[in-house]
């Protein structure tokens, strides 16, 4: 039975239609943060424009079983200026692929479906022959922090998004 779960699932490009899913989700987690008491998503992003945009330049991706979406990320290559003003050091300076906006459904939480696409992000850059992937979060996403450490992502400094600051992470593919 894990098998064909395993099977069903798949990382795959955003479209348009699948906009009304993963707003859903994006809600969810907006809420989800709010309930955790953080400041993390509770300033109007993000919202549908920003999603959005996303798909409409390709950046866009969902984890889905079977037909249904159960997870949204962005996914850029070398397009993160904040991370040009990192407080500390990356690890690298070469190419990278950087990832925001993770959240899954509710239904699916505490299943693994953020590692799953996490490892799918780290399949993309090998796939583009790149072999750093940086990444951040509020210094209070506690679940989030705990999947970077389980996945051997190191901490490299704060960077800040509309004047909060973030814990920047990067991990270097071998």
């Amino acid at each position: 039975m894990t098998d064909q779960k395993e099977k069903a699932n798949t990382f795959r490009e955003a479209v348009i239609d699948d906009l009304p899913e993963i707003w859903n989700i994006i809600q969810q987690a907006i809420q989800r943060r709010k309930e955790e008491g953080s400041n993390q998503w509770q300033d109007g992003y993000p919202n549908p424009e920003v999603i959005t945009h996303d798909i409409e330049h390709k950046q866009g991706y969902v984890l889905t079983e079977g037909e249904t979406v159960i997870g949204y990320t962005a996914v850029l290559i070398n397009d993160e200026p904040e991370y040009e003003r990192l407080e500390g050091e990356w690890i690298t300076n070469d190419d990278f692929v950087v990832f925001h906006r993770v959240a899954i459904s509710e239904n699916h939480l505490g299943k693994g479906y953020a590692k799953k696409m996490m490892t799918s992000i780290e399949a993309y850059a090998l796939d583009k022959k790149i072999y750093s992937i940086k990444a951040d979060t509020n210094h209070d996403n506690e679940p989030m922090k705990r999947i970077f450490e389980t996945l051997g992502y190191q901490f490299c400094g704060r960077v800040y998004f509309r004047g909060s600051p973030r814990n920047a992470f990067e991990k270097v593919l071998k």
